[in-house]
């Protein structure tokens, strides 16, 4: 499955493009993006079993090793320890200490959301406590937003965030997991116009948003961040949205970005001999 780094903008029509451009100054994303087709939807549990099937026969041998930093990784709604078993594993394989969240089936945010991720916050502090090393943030969906959110949040250093298929903008409409979500957790949340602004605003440390165009839950121009500071990035691949996690182009993304030390920081795709490193300065 192919991958490539793609620019922040998206094809449309004339009207749409002067939209587009419009978001970029204001704190929230155009509210103009619909959720995926049915028919995309329609066929995410076969294209799923295909790329878990991948996962499990895939060449793990070419990846770089990992320098034992701890990683932490978020499910996605619905989703458990179980669901994301195989990228904690994978990422344990290179040589991270690599983990699940802790808190099991991830129901989505119960009562005031802000106490709510405080709270996941002092949870996550307490799982990396006893390392030497800065943390990775890696969220699958929702768990992504829990990632971003939490790198604002944690009073211990963050090394990277890596989101996979996350709706970063907040946007109920823009997925189609609205039914589910209420299902699970019993009703939307409700996000006033200030923290949906907080949630489009990445945090301070090199950020990494894989997305794929044919995602069939959540639409993949709502999993592209803006470019608030010089160490983000947008990767596309090729995959579905419940087996991006299992997916091998996405593998080998967080394989390559896991492994940049702090401070030598580059884009995905770069090479040793295109240009220097950029180091991680601290962000205003």
């Amino acid at each position: 499955m192919p991958t490539r780094q793609s620019p922040l903008a998206w094809p449309a029509p004339d009207a749409m493009k002067k939209i587009a451009v419009r978001a970029r100054t204001l704190p929230v994303a155009a509210p103009l993006i619909p959720s995926p087709s049915w028919a995309l939807l329609g066929i995410e549990p076969l294209r799923a079993a295909m790329e878990y099937a991948s996962c499990r026969l895939m060449d793990r041998s070419g990846h770089p090793p990992g320098d034992g930093h701890p990683v932490i990784v978020f499910p996605g709604l619905a989703a458990d320890a179980q669901s994301i078993a195989p990228l904690v594993g994978f990422c344990h394989g290179l040589g991270y200490a690599a983990r699940d969240w802790g808190r099991g089936l991830n129901t989505g945010p119960v009562g005031d959301i802000d106490r709510w991720l405080d709270a996941l916050a002092a949870d996550i502090e307490a799982l990396v406590a006893d390392q030497p090393q800065a943390v990775s943030l890696v969220g699958w969906s929702l768990g992504g937003i829990y990632a971003r959110e939490i790198a604002k949040r944690i009073a211990l250093p963050v090394r990277q965030v890596i989101t996979i298929g996350t709706p970063i903008t907040g946007e109920a409409a823009q997925t189609n997991v609205s039914l589910l979500y209420r299902w699970i957790n019993g009703a939307l949340p409700v996000l006033d116009e200030d923290f949906k602004a907080r949630l489009v605003a990445a945090p301070q440390v090199p950020t990494t948003a894989i997305y794929s165009r044919s995602d069939g839950v959540v639409a993949w121009q709502a999993c592209v961040q803006r470019e608030d500071h010089p160490m983000i990035e947008n990767v596309e691949v090729d995959g579905s949205h419940c087996g991006l996690v299992w997916n091998p182009a996405v593998l080998k993304v967080v394989a390559d970005r896991l492994a940049h030390a702090p401070g030598a920081w580059r884009p995905y795709g770069d090479h040793a001999d295109a240009e220097p490193p950029r180091a991680a300065q601290p962000l205003n």
